[in-house]
């Protein structure tokens, strides 16, 4: 089983990388191989181009392919998730979150983008065939601190987030057993 993380953040360090390492923590612990990507994995140019021959690119791709889940975490700008994010978001094709669980996640300075999360990242990952998009988390700044790679997040904030790694983690393991029964046909 492997999920793949993915931060629309072109800062670093930054919260959405705070919130993605604590995420991580949880789905190793629970025996889930985990892969990270962010906006510097990637040449401007493959990026801004969309460059889909780039190398990193094409194992982007393979990785979402064979990925059972994917968290997405992002900032909030302008009422919206990050061009950047959307940028990653069209490299893969059409339909690459067909059968996959995603957990998004977004961080903002003020509890007035509340929304962002159901009224413009969740439209993308559905349009993008995503089978199940887990609640999602809203983070206020104010909720982690960070340096680095070391953060500090209050104590709601990371029940809320291991709650829905729970949640997200429980999906995959539904996803996978349901894949493996066989069902028996019907005629009708």
């Amino acid at each position: 089983m492997s999920v793949v993380l993915l931060t629309g953040s072109p800062s670093s360090p930054s919260r959405s990388a705070a919130v993605l390492f604590l995420i991580e923590d949880y789905l190793r612990r629970q025996g889930i191989a985990t892969i990270r990507y962010g906006v510097n994995d990637f040449a401007p140019e493959a990026l801004l181009l969309g460059q889909f021959d780039s190398t990193s690119v094409k194992q982007f791709q393979r990785d979402v392919a064979e990925a059972d889940g994917l968290v997405v975490a992002t900032p909030v700008y302008k009422a919206s998730f990050s061009g950047v994010l959307k940028t990653m978001l069209d490299l893969l094709p059409q339909e690459a979150l067909q059968n996959k669980v995603v957990l998004p996640i977004a961080s903002a300075g003020s509890i007035a983008h509340l929304l962002v999360l159901d009224y413009a990242l969740k439209p993308v990952l559905s349009a993008m065939k995503a089978q199940e998009i887990i609640a999602g988390v809203f983070v206020q700044d104010k909720q982690v601190e960070y340096r680095d790679a070391d953060a500090r997040f209050d104590e709601g904030l990371r029940e809320r987030l291991e709650a829905a790694a729970a949640q997200f983690t429980q999906a995959i393991h539904c996803r996978l057993l349901i894949k493996h029964i066989e069902l028996p046909e019907y005629v009708i």
